[in-house]
């Protein structure tokens, strides 16, 4: 099984669905920057449906030595940039981001990039569960927003367009 490093929003997202114990299931590890911590602490102080990563045995804290200055310019978060950085000193572990600016960074930089949706991919491609359609639909009520045809793309992918 792979190894990720992943941002926030897969975190949040997969949490609001209830499918956040499907990352030890899909991964060996999960680290996780301490910007990404710190973001769900404050969301937890502010009253959002946050997980808690202190009570998850399956996640590890890292922290980059360095962040690339070029990505400093851009539009990113803290926890994006992190992730990206740890991911970048740890070739091979996959990095989990949603956001679109900091997917094409990441490939830019030759990083392996999975979201939210391609872990629900995984999911049902190594038995975690039989349908996608019910958890693509969760996912949108949650908030993650994604374009029509990505949906359906998703749903192709996944063998369920006709559903």
């Amino acid at each position: 099984m792979p190894e990720a490093i992943s941002n926030t929003s897969p975190l949040l997202y997969l949490h609001r669905i209830g499918a956040l114990e499907w990352l030890p299931r899909l991964f060996t590890e999960i680290w996780v920057p301490k910007s990404v911590l710190a973001e769900l602490q404050e969301g937890h102080r502010l009253g959002y449906d946050v997980p808690d990563l202190a009570a998850l045995n399956w996640i590890q804290i890292a922290e980059p030595k360095s962040i690339p200055a070029e990505w400093l310019v851009l539009e990113l978060g803290r926890g994006e940039l992190a992730a990206m950085a740890i991911a970048l000193e740890n070739p091979g572990k996959i990095v989990l981001l949603d956001d679109g600016l900091a997917r094409r960074t990441a490939r830019a930089a030759g990083l392996q990039v999975w979201g939210t949706l391609k872990i629900m991919l995984e999911a049902k491609d190594r038995g975690i569960i039989t349908a996608i359609k019910p958890w693509v639909e969760r996912l949108a009520d949650a908030g993650l927003w994604f374009s029509d045809d990505l949906r359906s793309r998703i749903l192709a992918l996944a063998e369920e367009s006709g559903n």
